[in-house]
């Protein structure tokens, strides 16, 4: 960043610090601050507009506001899915995988921002749900002059379930097989959970599968979608201008990357429950779920609890919003805390009282004696007498408060199935969706409504890889898809009915059996779609091998295989 590096008065003032990488960025800092400091160099900013705004807001003392167009937002944002796969699966005749092998690049553009960690997301995913006896990924990592690449929902686990599941299909076309028998003569059995993989997770942890049933969940995927039921239509299109063809996935998802989250409670004296997070939330519903932790623990009603996240006022350590594990860490680290505050209630009550704390009750935002509801006080009133209360003071500090952190041992595992079923115009090129069904295992589901909105966001956001969104550049590096009429997000009118079941399988990593689902939607699609448009035109001989397939896409597919069907 030449702007940064050119003024040195602002470093000396205070106002930035600069984005440095590695040796450098040590160096940098044992030159600017003193022994025994720690740097936090791995969460520092990365993009210019994130040093110059609070530096020109802090230089004028007013707000200030970073606006970028279309354009520039498209040129600049970190991009992701960028990779290059040779791979390749063996089989029994009979359909068991004996082993599968890959070997891929991953462009990061300019920086490896994240190093290694969405190319070792896709080698830890690829297996999926399956029994792989022998398994060999390689991933290289290759810096280019593209804007550098990042994090985008799913991190490497939408392209391990594309190349798997191309796989897959042509493995089954290849056998003669029925797709769906060959998935579900493959996947792991319940008797054979939890299931070692034989792969480390990238937190240093062996990757072992929570136990689950996937071949049930397959089977409702399958009666979900009315599978039978389409196959036959698509007998009855066959050779038609409109033919139409199922696409399946099944995955994995490694969930709740560690190594820690916290939580402070305080409840004041009016009874309001504040609830500070190192943590903050994205639109993913975080201030109802975790707000119904607190109060399912403090048994008190839900509008009395205020969540608040990402204050390093308030809490000085988080780990941030990504990964898919804010509910899984975060969740159980609120769930702790709380306990801690009710255990004080409890103590407290019992002076009041003058009884057992095991004989207290918490119960609507009051307290009482266990089988006197009627001799009750509020929680605002017990957490005003705690600040003088001898108990509460031995029990870890005045008042009705308490800050605790959950470390998981590593990830929890939750699995998802899709299925797509799509028409092809074969005069226009042009791909309808005709119907998806989703099966996803989230745990213990907090609040089912988020859920179900986090699985639709993510099917929408896959939907849009796999039919559309594409950066494209020219022989020149300019980029060509630069605003939204070329690049195209999908809109409402392009979504299919979707029909979501939810499935229950508790983790056993945290104690409230919670595993992520805010990146599950979003990893199948572009494999579902992929797998359905080469069905429909299997009779054709066209192979997809890369997202996005649009009607162009299409078109091309169908003249490079010299077998264009005959109008009419």
């Amino acid at each position: 960043m030449p702007e940064l590096r050119a003024a040195p008065r602002l470093l000396q003032e205070g106002l930035v610090f600069p984005y440095f990488q590695g040796a450098e960025y040590m160096q940098w800092w044992m030159t600017h601050h003193p022994a025994g400091v720690e740097p936090y160099g791995t969460l520092l900013p990365r993009s210019s507009e994130e040093i110059l705004v609070p530096a020109v807001a802090r230089r004028l003392d007013r707000p200030v506001k970073w606006v970028e167009t279309r354009h520039e937002h498209c040129l600049t944002a970190a991009g992701d899915r960028d990779q290059v796969h040779e791979a390749r699966i063996g089989l029994e005749r009979d359909g068991r995988i004996v082993g599968i092998e890959t070997v891929f690049t991953r462009d990061h553009g300019a920086a490896p921002t994240l190093g290694e960690a969405i190319t070792l997301n896709t080698i830890n995913h690829l297996p999926g749900p399956y029994r792989v006896p022998h398994y060999r990924g390689v991933g290289r990592n290759v810096l280019t002059h593209k804007t550098f690449a990042a994090a985008y929902r799913g991190a490497g686990r939408p392209e391990a379930a594309f190349v798997l599941d191309r796989l897959l299909d042509r493995a089954a076309r290849r056998l003669g097989m029925d797709p769906a028998a060959l998935r579900r003569m493959n996947l792991i059995r319940p008797d054979e959970m939890p299931s070692p993989t034989g792969l480390t997770y990238r937190d240093g942890a062996p990757i072992i599968y929570d136990p689950a049933d996937y071949p049930a969940a397959f089977d409702r995927l399958l009666q979900t979608l009315d599978y039978a039921g389409w196959r036959r239509e698509q007998m009855q299109r066959r050779g038609s201008a409109r033919p139409i063809g199922i696409g399946l996935c099944a995955y994995v998802e490694g969930t709740g990357l560690g190594p820690f989250e916290g939580a402070d409670i305080r409840v004041d004296p009016d009874g309001t429950v504040f609830v500070h997070l190192g943590v903050c939330a994205q639109g993913q519903g975080h201030e109802t779920t975790l707000a119904q932790i607190a109060a399912d623990e403090l048994a008190v009603p839900l509008e009395s609890v205020m969540v608040v996240g990402g204050d390093t006022s308030l809490v000085g350590y988080g780990m941030g919003t990504i990964a898919s594990r804010v509910a899984a860490v975060g969740g159980p680290a609120v769930q702790r805390s709380a306990a801690q505050v009710a255990r004080k209630a409890r103590l407290v009550g019992a002076e009041l009282f003058e009884c057992a704390p095991e004989d207290v009750v918490l119960a609507d935002g009051r307290v009482h004696v266990r089988g006197v509801p009627g001799k009750s006080v509020t929680l605002g009133q017990v957490a005003r007498a705690a600040v003088r209360s001898r108990a509460v003071a031995e029990a870890g500090g005045p008042g009705l408060s308490a800050c605790a952190f959950f470390y998981p041992d590593t990830v929890t595992w939750a699995f998802g199935m899709q299925g797509i079923v799509l028409e092809i115009d074969l005069e226009a090129c042009a791909i309808s969706p005709l119907k998806l069904a989703a099966m996803h295992d989230c745990g213990r589901p907090i609040n089912p409504v988020i859920v179900e909105g986090q699985l639709h966001g993510g099917i929408a956001q896959g939907l849009g890889s796999a039919l559309g969104e594409s950066l494209i550049f020219d022989d020149a590096g300019q980029l060509l898809t630069g605003t939204l009429m070329d690049y195209p997000m999908p809109r409402a009118e392009d979504m299919p009915p979707l029909e979501v079941v939810h499935l229950d399988f508790p983790s056993a990593i945290n104690p409230l059996g919670i595993k992520g689902v805010g990146e599950s939607g979003v990893i199948p699609p572009a494999a579902t779609v992929a797998n359905a448009v080469e069905d429909a035109l299997a009779d054709y001989g066209v192979e997809v091998d890369r997202p996005p397939v649009t009607s162009s896409r299409i078109f091309d597919l169908l003249r490079a295989t010299g077998r264009w069907p005959a109008r009419g």
